[in-house]
C-alpha cells in the first residue's frame, strides 16, 4: 500500500493549484477527499484518492489573471533590487497594449498576489509571465516542467562545431548537468536557444563556457505563447483561448 501523502502536495502535483493555494482552500473547507470535506492543514491522504474542489474555489481560480509583459532591460523580474524597479510596476492602465483582445477591464485587484512565473535577467528583454494562478506558475517553473522557452541571443566571439554541440548538450552549471537544449544559428551573430529549464543567468553562463559573450538576449516564446507584436514596456492579459 502506498504511503499517505500531504494533501496540499498531492493537489499541487495534480495541477489543481499551488501548495499555498491548497492550504488556503483546505482552511476554508473548500476541498473534498473521497467525498469528505477536509479542513485540517497537514492532512495526509492516499495518493490515489479522489480530490474535488468546492465551486467557490473553482470560481476563485477563474477570476485569477495572467499577464504577459514585454520586459525592457533595467527591470528585475521579481523582488526590488537597489536602484532597480520590479517589472510588475509596469502593469498600469496606461501601459496596457491597445490591441489586447482579452475582455478583462483592468482592476487593482489584478495586482494582488501577481508574481513572475520564471525569471528574466535585468539585462535581458522579452516575454515575462506574471500570474495570480498557482496552476500556471507550477506549469511553467515546476521541477518537472516540460514547457519550452525560446530566446534570440546576439553573441560576440568564435564558435566551432564542438562548441555548438556542447551548447546543445554536455555542459554543467553549479555541478549539475544541464538538460538537453536546442541551439542553432539564427543569423551571422545571433543564436536561437530553446530550453526547458531556467537556471540563474543560464544562457550567458553557457555561452561563456564556449568562449562567447552575450551582447543581447530576448525571450520570444514560452510554450505555445509568443511575444509577437507586443510592444516593449507594454502588457496584455493571457486570453482564455491561449494555453502554454
Amino acid at each position: 500500500m502506498a504511503e499517505p501523502i500531504r494533501l496540499s502536495k498531492l493537489m499541487s502535483e495534480r495541477g489543481l493549484c499551488s501548495r499555498r493555494e491548497a492550504d488556503s482552500y483546505i482552511e476554508r473547507g473548500l476541498v473534498f477527499v473521497d467525498g469528505t470535506r477536509v479542513t485540517e492543514l497537514g492532512t495526509r491522504v492516499d495518493p490515489d484518492c479522489a480530490i474535488r474542489l468546492d465551486s467557490e474555489a473553482r470560481v476563485r481560480q477563474q477570476q485569477r489573471v495572467t499577464i504577459l509583459l514585454h520586459k525592457p532591460v533595467g527591470y528585475v523580474s521579481g523582488q526590488p533590487e537597489p536602484g532597480y524597479q520590479p517589472a510588475a510596476t509596469l502593469i498600469r492602465p496606461d501601459t496596457r497594449w491597445r490591441e489586447d483582445r482579452a475582455p478583462q477591464r483592468f482592476a487593482r485587484d489584478h495586482l494582488k498576489g501577481l508574481a513572475p512565473a520564471g525569471r528574466l535577467d535585468i539585462d535581458s528583454t522579452g516575454l515575462l509571465v506574471l500570474t495570480q494562478d498557482g496552476r500556471i506558475a507550477r506549469q511553467l517553473i515546476g521541477d518537472d516542467s516540460e514547457i519550452e522557452k525560446e530566446y534570440l541571443v546576439r553573441v560576440e566571439g568564435r564558435l566551432d562545431d564542438r562548441g555548438l554541440a556542447l551548447l546543445n548538450h554536455g555542459l554543467s552549471l553549479d555541478g549539475r548537468q544541464l538538460r538537453p537544449a536546442k541551439v542553432a544559428w539564427q543569423n551571422a551573430d545571433q543564436l536561437r536557444f530553446i530550453l526547458k529549464e531556467g537556471r540563474k543567468r543560464q544562457i550567458r553562463r553557457m555561452c561563456e563556457r564556449v568562449g562567447l559573450r552575450v551582447v543581447g538576449l530576448k525571450r520570444v516564446r514560452i510554450g505555445r505563447v509568443r511575444l509577437g507584436d507586443l510592444p516593449l514596456g507594454q502588457w496584455r492579459y493571457l486570453r482564455d483561448d491561449e494555453r502554454f
